[in-house]
């Protein structure tokens, strides 16, 4: 079955492109089954496209807290999201951040003299993954040559890799021999928050968070505090709540605090993500195959 697909409301031409190579069919919102979304991110914008003849919509994002939080994603039409599509590209800049603490290039970079030597190896550590997805999974495989044990938190099931397994309601027993403490996890009401002064307090006095999922996962002000007391090593942040993290905001004075600007997915990688999702679904769609990367309107994700 060929695909009556809307792409907007800015035409992209790489989604564009996507839709054609598998086949669909680019027609006016009006005339569309199916909608490839890219504007601003506007829930109401969302809402404000969705007319009788729409059964599937395409989000551009692996997080879709801000619709769903707005109670825009339902059973029908379907939505999907581009959950798994930015793993590799993500759990990459999860490892560098993590080799970068062990190696201590977050104090030798902002270093102006010769000073002594303080690293540590990233191999043989225990890395407990929050939320063992794509990006998680992603990162277990790009972990195996440093011989790494991993503590997986999940409920999706196995988890090729990983030396354990345990619950998301259990997700804190994974924190006390964690020498990183990596957060993947989707942002939703169950999840936010879930890192703060009683998490902190659990994990080693020199183990290291990296969080490559939401700001909102981690309450800042008990992370500030946590770094500031050394109940913490550190923490390697692609992510951060507020964000931006505005000027003159403390995690920008530690030293045992490496920030990057939500750069864990950079933006060639993005559109390749994305486009692959998109020519997937379509094709899946036309096919009356399963869609990937289906958002559950009653987890959120």
């Amino acid at each position: 079955m060929t695909v009556a697909v809307h792409v907007g409301p800015e035409p992209v031409p790489a989604l564009i492109d996507a839709v054609r190579r598998a086949g669909g069919r680019l027609v006016p919102l009006a005339e569309a089954e199916a909608i490839v979304y890219f504007g601003n991110d506007d829930p109401d914008e969302v809402r404000s496209m969705l007319h009788e003849g729409i059964r599937w919509v395409q989000l551009p994002h692996a997080g879709v807290e801000r619709w769903a939080d707005a109670g825009v994603i339902t059973d029908h039409p379907v939505f999907t999201a581009a959950t798994g599509s930015y793993g590799p590209q993500v759990a990459e800049h999860a490892l560098a951040l993590m080799l970068a603490a062990a190696r201590e290039l977050h104090r030798m970079a902002r270093a102006t003299s010769w000073g002594p030597k303080t690293s540590r190896e990233l191999a043989g550590s225990t890395v407990a993954i929050v939320g063992c997805g794509g990006i998680g999974r992603a990162l277990i495989a790009l972990l195996k040559p440093f011989g790494c044990r991993i503590v997986a938190v999940t409920d999706s099931g196995e988890v090729p890799g990983a030396a354990e397994i345990l619950p998301r309601a259990r997700y804190r027993e994974a924190l006390p021999e964690a020498d990183y403490v990596v957060v993947a996890a989707p942002a939703t009401p169950g999840t936010r928050g879930m890192l703060g002064a009683e998490e902190f307090a659990l994990m080693r006095q020199d183990a290291w968070l990296v969080n490559v999922a939401r700001g909102s996962l981690v309450v800042t002000d008990d992370l500030v505090e946590a770094l500031r007391a050394g109940r913490i090593g550190g923490a390697a942040l692609d992510v951060t709540d507020p964000e931006p993290l505005p000027d003159g905001h403390p995690l920008w004075e530690l030293d045992n605090v490496l920030i990057t600007p939500h750069s864990a997915n950079p933006r060639p990688a993005y559109w390749r993500g994305l486009s692959e999702r998109v020519t997937s679904n379509v094709r899946r769609f036309g096919a009356g195959a399963p869609l990937e990367g289906v958002v559950s309107p009653k987890q959120g994700f």
